[in-house]
């Protein structure tokens, strides 16, 4: 039997909710279609990347105040950062980048990536203390006109802190897939972009009523297969 619309978008679902790609391939063969574990892997290799062509001129209708914070992953067994900035009000996963080091990071970079997918720049973003940020802040957000200035709060983390959890619970999301495939074989793994489209696209958010990021955003994903959806989507633009 050949792969099926139905068995791919299935595989994408199981591995990026936290399946090996073994155990999706398992899966997979229950309904009737045998393949490799590195086919499943080209599978969600191919349409990740079809999705993220897509999903890049899309502008999300984010609110005002944005998060920034970073999550330690690793790439070959090396320590990495992942640097993540999220809008607050939708959980959108906005913009990301792979960092050698936590401490002396330019994370000017995202801040840019953050404003020109978002198409504007927020009134709020809140990071920690990592001067790496209030750097990027200086660069990208702080404007001479105060009306016009983007206001940067430096929030230090404290035990049993409230003001960060939904950050702290993005990171967690991010670290309990990364288990399971025990490293990320490089910094541009289909991982980062593929997580990426499931937290904004297809993984329903209890803290916005069922919705996903992208919903919150105005960004109507039609059907109960958002996977097919999008690479519908992708394939027909």
């Amino acid at each position: 039997m050949h792969a099926t619309p139905q068995a791919i978008t299935s595989a994408m679902q199981l591995y990026f909710t936290g399946e090996s790609l073994r155990s999706v391939q398992k899966f997979i063969k229950l309904q009737g279609v045998e393949v490799s574990h590195q086919t499943v892997y080209n599978w969600i290799q191919k349409y990740t990347n079809l999705m993220k062509k897509y999903i890049d001129k899309i502008t999300p209708q984010v609110g005002d105040a944005w998060r920034a914070d970073e999550v330690y992953t690793k790439v070959r067994g090396d320590l990495k950062y992942l640097f993540a900035l999220c809008d607050d009000e939708t959980r959108y996963w906005i913009a990301k980048e792979v960092a050698d080091r936590k401490e002396g990071h330019d994370a000017s970079g995202l801040f840019r990536q953050a404003k020109e997918i978002a198409n504007t720049k927020p009134k709020v973003i809140t990071t920690d203390g990592l001067g790496s940020y209030h750097e990027a802040y200086k660069k990208e957000f702080w404007t001479q006109e105060r009306r016009y200035r983007t206001l940067h709060i430096r929030h230090i983390h404290l035990k049993g802190d409230m003001n960060n959890n939904k950050q702290e619970r993005f990171n967690g999301e991010f670290r309990d897939r990364e288990k399971v495939m025990r490293g990320i074989k490089k910094t541009d793994s289909v991982m980062f972009d593929g997580y990426q489209i499931y937290h904004n696209y297809v993984r329903p958010h209890m803290g916005l009523n069922g919705k996903t990021p992208a919903e919150a955003c105005g960004i109507d994903v039609k059907g109960v297969n958002k996977w097919l959806t999008l690479i519908q989507n992708a394939s027909n633009s």
